[in-house]
């Protein structure tokens, strides 16, 4: 024992720890400055491997070094040679701790610089909330649904690397995280476009939270050099701002997979979830598993936005499409992907059969359509990965290919269920034929599971217009207009007040909110044919008929509201002659409201499929038509 306390005093006289303290503290920082700049000019990966190995040594050659030999004022000498009266280590030392606590005041600024200055905007923590600039009046309005407990949103992580793809990347990874916390029935998650739209945004967590109705948030940041990657993550219970798990990940990109897998599974567990093999396999299948293909995928889902808010998407569905053929070969059979590559080809026969003109798509065009649309779906029916994926693909394919048999059953499936998704073609069946009210509060847990996305609010208020509560309808419309403000929400909102009479009102909002100049003709017409005053719509339509761009969906929708029965029987018989035909039948009832809009016996093939379904005819009107007599 004697022997060690000598030893230990033996190296605090000769300087051996503080020479090691101050070495780890300098080669940190050397480490630091040299991972920023080695990032900045893309260095290869082992030149950083190769300082780390000389950080090493050079640690065990500094602390030999400070054993053997002493700093005196002739210079640098063997311990042995000094004369231990005239050995000056306490000044040594003293210097050596002014050194240290330079440095350490070196890595503090590092840490700050990393973290506030050069980590670009995302989310405010809770705990800075209160520095923050109030946000405007136009900012994100708090959706009104109850906060439960196990709700959570994951936010978009930030890229601080400054690669071609690595925002592509972070939003890949963030989107693998979310699917696979999805799978977990004790999780309320928020769906990805809503997640997704705070992205870049400089707003409080508490707030995002709020907007969205949860109670934890998970953000996080990834940066990407080469192969190395570096991945934090955090979960933060809104309410107070405690971060209820967090972690960094320093690996490299094959790594990736086995990183988002860990950063789900203990966000689960940190949420109390109870994790057993079925749940992990569960998680695991949920995703693309594939950097490539999820990078791929996330390009194709830019393309596919912008595709759907632009007034002719088919030449950027295409560029979308491109992207999702990668994402196919290399993950085949991947059902999300197969549904939006489908979304194509719905679009060329759709326009092609109700006259929307086409400038880039000739016949061959649509006969390709129509085999690989049924392709896609089949496919994505027959990779299901759960009960509710395949109900969902199932009422697609039934839509799409004519098979009407069973729809109803499979869309009352869907209304009796739970969760976020919404099949892309129900409310053609829901609205018209089934149980519109059971739809509508099914879709008011869509909108409150992806609050974001205005389809939804619009969805939810058409709904409630054919479930006959006009007034809730309203209500939705307009909330969604605070939220998420979309085209669609604009016609909603006008058929409601249309239904409850209040057509000073709606000319008012025709007047402000109808930009679009389609748009603002067709609400005009749907005013003037509601209030019964044929006059004033025959030069509107005229303007309709005179332009070529607006397209035989728009004159079909008017011809009917005013009661022009020939002309509807005329349109829904030629469009009856197409493969297609039946499909897009059911859209123009849908978005008629006007009941029967033409006469079933003109449409032989749509009245046949009809009957296999089991579907009613003629269906409710929800707007009532004063100048339509049948």
């Amino acid at each position: 024992m004697e022997c060690l306390m000598s030893l230990f005093e033996e190296l605090k006289r000769r300087n051996v720890f503080r020479v090691g303290v101050a070495y780890i503290v300098a080669s940190w920082v050397l480490l630091q400055v040299a991972d920023l700049v080695l990032e900045a000019i893309n260095a290869p990966n082992w030149v950083m491997q190769a300082m780390l190995m000389f950080v090493v040594l050079g640690f065990i050659a500094s602390v030999i070094i400070a054993w053997a030999y002493e700093i005196t004022p002739e210079g640098i000498k063997r311990e042995s040679e000094v004369d231990r009266d005239k050995s000056i280590t306490h000044a040594t030392a003293a210097r050596l701790v002014r050194i240290t606590i330079g440095l350490l005041v070196t890595v503090v600024a590092i840490i700050v610089l990393e973290r506030f200055v050069l980590t670009p905007p995302g989310p405010v923590a809770p705990q800075q909330a209160q520095t923050a600039e109030p946000v405007p009046e136009s900012g994100p309005v708090v959706a009104q649904h109850t906060t439960e407990k196990n709700s959570l949103a994951v936010l978009t992580f930030v890229s601080i690397s400054s690669g071609e793809d690595d925002e592509y990347f972070a939003d890949g990874l963030t989107e693998e995280i979310l699917n696979s916390l999805a799978q977990l029935p004790e999780l309320l998650i928020t769906a990805r476009t809503s997640s997704f739209s705070f992205k870049g945004q400089e707003i409080p967590v508490t707030e995002i939270a709020e907007t969205l109705g949860v109670a934890h948030i998970v953000e996080g940041s990834v940066r990407r050099s080469g192969d190395r990657l570096r991945v934090t993550a955090q979960l933060v219970r809104a309410a107070d701002g405690f971060h209820l798990w967090s972690e960094n990940y320093d690996s490299s990109s094959g790594d990736t997979i086995q990183v988002q897998e860990d950063i789900a599974e203990k966000i689960a567990i940190a949420m109390d979830v109870v994790m057993d093999e079925k749940k992990r396999e569960a998680m695991r299948e949920a995703g693309l598993r594939d950097v490539e293909a999820f990078i791929a995928m996330q390009k194709a889902r830019e393309l596919y936005a912008k595709a759907h808010d632009v007034s002719y998407g088919i030449p950027v569905l295409r560029e979308a499409n491109e992207y999702l053929e990668q994402v196919l070969e290399l993950v085949p059979g991947y059902p999300p992907a197969l549904e939006e590559h489908s979304d194509l080809f719905v679009h060329i026969l759709n326009n092609h059969v109700t006259g929307i003109p086409m400038v880039d798509v000739n016949e061959e065009d649509v006969d390709e359509a129509r085999e690989q649309m049924l392709v896609d779906v089949n496919l994505a029916l027959e990779n299901a990965r759960n009960f509710s994926e395949q109900n969902e693909y199932e009422i697609n394919l039934s839509m799409l290919s004519n098979n009407w048999r069973g729809i109803l059953p499979r869309i009352n499936r869907y209304s009796e269920g739970s969760g976020c998704n919404n099949p892309t073609w129900s409310p053609q069946f829901a609205l018209p034929f089934g149980d519109a009210s059971a739809y509508a509060q099914r879709i008011a847990q869509v909108t409150k599971c992806d609050p974001m996305f205005s389809n939804n609010w619009f969805n939810e208020s058409r709904a409630w217009i054919w479930a006959g509560e006009p007034e809730r309808a309203l209500e939705v419309a307009r909330q969604g207009m605070e939220i998420a403000p979309g085209n669609w929400l604009r016609f909603s909102r006008s058929w409601s007040l249309i239904v409850l009479g209040r057509f000073e009102e709606l000319e008012n909002v025709i007047n402000q909110d109808m930009q679009n100049r389609a748009n603002r003709l067709m609400a005009e017409i749907n005013r003037l044919a509601a209030m019964g005053q044929r006059d004033g719509i025959e030069p509107l339509l005229a303007e309709i008929l005179a332009d070529p761009e607006i397209g035989g969906f728009v004159e079909f929708l008017a011809h009917a509201r005013i009661g022009d029965r020939e002309a509807t029987n005329r349109i829904a018989a030629q469009i009856d002659e197409d493969p297609f035909g039946s499909a897009a039948l059911t859209g123009l009832v849908l978005w008629c409201m006007c009941g029967a809009p033409w006469d079933l016996e003109v449409t032989p093939n749509f009245a046949a499929d009809l009957e296999e379904g089991g579907l009613h005819w003629p269906p409710p009107s929800p707007i009532k038509w004063p100048l339509k007599d049948w």
